[in-house]
């Protein structure tokens, strides 16, 4: 794939941890990602690009609805539905 166009954090902790997202991102310029440490801070709980303006690799906060996904996803076995993908 010669590579990677972004970074998504999605769920609890990606969502939510600014601390945890930045540890990860650590050690991530020789791929080209540089984390701007305002944007990360300010992103917790909603959607957001968090790489500085010109990085070569993005990072992205990106919400989900877990649990809107797994009862879509119960009410479509139960009734028998194909999977929508």
């Amino acid at each position: 794939m010669n590579g990677a166009d972004a970074i998504v954090f999605t769920g609890g902790i990606g969502e939510n941890s600014p601390e945890i997202r930045a540890g990860i991102c650590e050690g991530l310029e020789w791929a080209g990602l540089s984390l701007d440490d305002g944007k990360n801070n300010e992103a917790v709980g909603r959607e957001g690009l968090i790489s500085r303006e010109g990085s070569r690799l993005a990072a992205y906060v990106i919400p989900t609805d877990e649990e809107l996904l797994i009862a879509r996803d119960t009410a479509r076995c139960i009734l028998g539905e194909p999977n929508p993908s």
